[in-house]
């Protein structure tokens, strides 16, 4: 931008000291700002010998045409530049031209080759994972095992960050959503890995021990494959990536082709646009061939395609008769063909979209219990076979009726991330089922192994997780479907420019340019993150109307509101909707804390003085950000000052509150136990409490693929276990 500035100055015959001085600030602007970038470059080439050279280079080029642009633009000290012998930007504008020129090419080159060896490091860390885990296939005795999954942890966590950052950098949302998908995959797979070896080392005469372990492996060898597919952008054998075709995607285009129409008559053919119509009617078969689909969105969805038909038949009709002849009348008669077309394809689209959240719906109610999975455990410590081939035939019953959810789901989820997420979770149990059935299979041969026991736990909760991973996506998907594109959920308090507060009247709204939303993009992302660990915590409430949980879910709810604007999304448009949401977040942990108060008069429990104190500074801690959100602040640069001073101290407040909402569920539930930790009261009912364990605390979500709790376990192997 600062180029431009040069480039664009207009030549005007008289020059104030003013524009010479803000010429030489901007020629010594683009200099230093060269000076620092290419300090980095050289440091890079350093460290990478390989692009030494070529790094070099460019560095050099750079420099010499930041030199040369502060060279030209040194008239400042001029009183008649163009009399002056000297060269400046007056004299001589092609000059600045060709050095911008050179300026812009270098620094482009630096950064390919930055990005070259960024590319490079992932791949040769992928490189050593998969080494090292080719090792762990092979040994044959724990005390190897443990030595080599030790380095294999250190790898997959270097891994973790190598490809965190990359997923962060990415711009293109598609390749982001297959990035995260990959992520996931090794990082759950990495801790089967984990239980899965131990079982086969314990036992290695067992087959279905074997069959568990190869099919972690063979997944996170697929996981890997597809992170270097992305970073790379290539494909295996020359391959074209066949993006799987939605019926809402083919709905979109089939409508933006027949809105077409109002513009030109000719720029497609009928048959162009019947064939469009007909590959989505083919899409619409997995719906009504379904045995999930119910009896009366089955019948509507053919009624439907049916009347998508006719409309269609007539609108080529009418459609082919303009091409011969444009008359008023006849152009009437198009546009309302045109309307009911698209209006017949927007009931369609409503209709399969609430045929497959409805099931997604009652599917995800239905299986919330986990009873079959509970059952496989019960009956596996018992060493019962027969029951537990009853239960594996139901868990391959259900992991169908998922399948073919996610199927269903994907068809309407709106936008590419939210397919490739269906696509995702349809592998995920696709693969986990039959890894839960060996899994349960050798614990069943093997009753008294705590080995095997810990096994089938840890796939169970891979099970389970996806399917609390499904609920969040159904609620994204029919977000999207309402145009909430992005919202977790509309939150009352959401602030309209100068509807709410009097106090901001006179303050100009002010949107952060693209520089400045970088800057606090990484805020954001940490503030997304938190948005999702006190959702899975208040999730764990089974008494939703508690005060404490639904001042969480409000927080939460505010928060990613908050985690969107650094994206340049959602209901907050402008700083001054931030600076509303930020006050009203703060008067709620007020509130909150104000609960929790109320709550530690009833606590016995040696945590008393804890969830004092952690209340205590969620006081503090809402105060200050109400401070600063109330702060009156002038200039650009103030207010994004106060934009980023705002958002730090709303992701402090959620890093509390997940520490909060834990501490006040275990009270709760050494109440239910019979501790005694609480005095009985009525809004505290002992059958509130939910007994589920914890399994998303922060301390576990922050640490980068779990590899916190990896270690953990490497720690515990001891060699007791191997005799």
């Amino acid at each position: 931008s600062q180029i431009t500035t040069l480039i664009n100055h207009k030549d005007k015959p008289k020059r104030s000291d003013k524009t010479l001085q803000a010429i030489q600030r901007v020629g010594q602007a683009v200099n230093l700002a060269v000076g620092r970038f290419v300090t980095v470059g050289e440091a890079i080439a350093n460290e990478n010998h390989e692009l030494k050279e070529e790094m070099s280079v460019a560095c050099i080029e750079a420099r010499r045409a930041g030199e040369t642009i502060a060279q030209l633009t040194d008239v400042a000290s001029l009183d008649h530049p163009e009399s002056d012998s000297h060269i400046t930007i007056f004299t001589d504008k092609t000059g600045v031209v060709k050095a911008a020129r050179l300026l812009l090419s270098s620094v482009t080159k630096v950064l390919v080759l930055a990005d070259r060896i960024v590319i490079k490091q992932i791949i040769t860390s992928r490189n050593k994972v998969l080494a090292t885990m080719e090792q762990l296939e092979k040994v044959s005795s724990f005390q190897e095992f443990v030595q080599i999954f030790s380095q294999f942890g250190n790898e997959m966590v270097e891994f973790a960050h190598l490809t965190g950052d990359r997923q962060n950098d990415l711009k293109d949302e598609k390749k982001k959503a297959r990035m995260a998908a990959s992520r996931a995959v090794l990082e759950k797979c990495t801790m089967m890995l984990l239980t899965a070896s131990k079982t086969c080392l314990r036992h290695p005469d067992c087959e279905s021990a074997r069959i568990n372990k190869n099919g972690v492996f063979h997944r996170m060898r697929l996981a890997l494959e597809q992170v270097i597919e992305i970073v790379t952008d290539s494909r295996p054998n020359g391959e074209n990536e066949m993006a799987p075709i939605s019926i809402y995607s083919g709905i979109k285009e089939f409508k933006n082709k027949v809105e077409g129409l109002r513009e030109n008559l000719y720029f497609l053919s009928k048959e162009n646009l019947s064939t469009m119509l007909e590959v989505i009617l083919e899409h619409t078969e997995d719906f009504t061939d379904s045995a999930y689909t119910s009896h009366e969105h089955r019948e509507h969805i053919l009624e439907l395609s049916k009347q998508a038909k006719m409309e269609l038949e007539q609108l080529v009709s009418v459609w082919m008769q303009a091409q011969n002849q444009k008359t008023k009348d006849l152009m009437e008669d198009l546009e309302v063909a045109i309307l009911k077309t698209c209006q017949c394809m927007n009931e369609l689209k409503r209709e399969v979209h609430s045929a497959a959240t409805s099931l997604a719906a009652d599917l995800l109610k239905y299986h919330t219990d986990h009873m079959v999975l509970k059952a496989l455990k019960i009956t596996g410590v018992e060493g019962n076979l027969e029951a537990v081939a009853e239960y594996t035939c139901k868990l391959s019953e259900q992991k169908e009726q998922l399948v073919e959810m996610c199927r269903l789901l994907r068809h309407v989820s709106g936008t590419e991330p939210l397919e490739i997420t269906c696509i995702h979770a349809e592998d995920t149990f696709q693969v986990t089922g039959p890894q839960i059935i060996s899994a349960a299979e050798t614990l069943a041969l093997h009753p008294s192994s705590k080995i095997a026991k810990e096994n089938l736990e840890v796939f169970c909760e891979a099970w389970e997780s996806q399917l609390s991973d499904m609920s969040m996506l159904l609620r994204e998907i029919n977000d999207v479907f309402e145009g909430r594109r992005g919202e977790k959920r509309v939150y009352l308090s959401l602030p309209r420019p100068g509807k709410h507060n009097a106090n901001l009247k006179a303050l100009k709204p002010v949107k952060l340019d693209t520089e400045e939303q970088a800057k606090i993009a990484k805020l954001g992302l940490e503030l997304h993150l938190l948005t999702s660990d006190v959702d899975s915590e208040t999730e764990k409430w089974e008494d939703q109307e508690n005060e404490i949980v639904q001042r969480g879910q409000g927080m939460s709810s505010m928060a990613y509101s908050m985690y969107l604007f650094t994206r340049g999304e959602g209901l907050l448009k402008t700083t001054q909707d931030l600076f509303h949401q930020a006050e009203i977040f703060a008067t709620e942990g007020t509130k909150l804390a104000s609960a929790l108060h109320a709550f530690s008069d009833q606590v016995h429990d040696d945590d008393k003085p804890l969830l004092l104190l952690e209340a205590e500074k969620l006081i503090c801690m809402s105060k200050q950000l109400q401070i600063t959100a109330k702060a009156s602040v002038q200039g650009k640069s103030a207010i994004f000052t106060k934009v980023d001073a705002c958002i730090l101290k709303t992701r402090n407040v959620m890093t509390l509150l997940c520490q909060l909402l834990p501490l006040c569920c275990k009270l709760l539930r050494k109440n239910k136990a019979g501790n005694g930790c609480l005095k009985p009261a009525p809004p505290w009912r002992e059958d509130r409490i939910r007994t589920g364990t914890n399994a998303h605390t922060p301390e576990r979500r922050a640490e980068t693929f779990g590899m916190k709790t990896l270690e953990n376990h490497v720690t515990n192997m001891t060699f007791l276990e191997s005799k």
